[in-house]
Parts: structure tokens; sequence; C-alpha cells
């Protein structure tokens, strides 16, 4: 089997689970157990996209200035700053490491 046909077979298989999803019943939907399973699943999803976007360059783990940023955002994070501060604070974090030659 080719690529392109592999790639068709996950865009079907995509469209299927998205189409599968607007038969569940709404009952079951707005169980507070299943609501909290959907939250919990969304922040898990999102932390591990970001930590894939710091960590990872093609097939391999690099160390370099995105891991200050995301350092210095989650810093900003704990410290409740509003999410403009958290961007800018990553931003000049790893501009400043880049410039000083890390990554």
């Amino acid at each position: 089997m080719n690529l392109w046909l592999w790639i068709l077979i996950a865009c079907a298989l995509a469209y299927l689970t998205k189409l599968v999803g607007y038969f569940v019943p709404a009952k079951l939907l707005q169980s507070p157990r299943i609501m909290h399973i959907a939250g919990t699943m969304t922040i898990g999803l999102l932390a591990s996209l970001t930590v894939v976007n710091a960590l990872a360059s093609g097939q391999g783990l690099v160390l370099d200035a995105r891991i200050g940023a995301l350092a210095a955002a989650a810093v900003a994070l704990w410290l409740r700053a509003p999410f403009l501060v958290v961007v800018i604070s990553g931003a000049a974090v790893a501009a400043l490491l880049r410039l000083l030659g890390w990554g």
C-alpha cells in the first residue's frame, strides 16, 4: 500500500469517528462523569501537544531555547499573569536564549 492510500484511510476513520459522535445520546453526554472525563482529556491533549512541540524536531528530541520559553511561560502562568504577558515572557526568554547562542 502506498502513502496516499494510508492517508485516505486515516481521513475516512477520522470522519467516521466524528460521525459516530452525532449518534451518542444527549443524556449520556450530559452526565457529570462524562463531562469531567472530556474536560480532563482536553487538558491532557493540549499539554502533550505543547510538550511535543517544545521538545521535538523531526524524529529526535532537542534541547534548545524552546525549553526556556516553556519554563518562563509556566512560571508566568503559575503567577497568574494575563495570557498576553505569558506569551510575551516566553517569546522574550526564547529570544534572549537564542541571542546568547543556546539553540
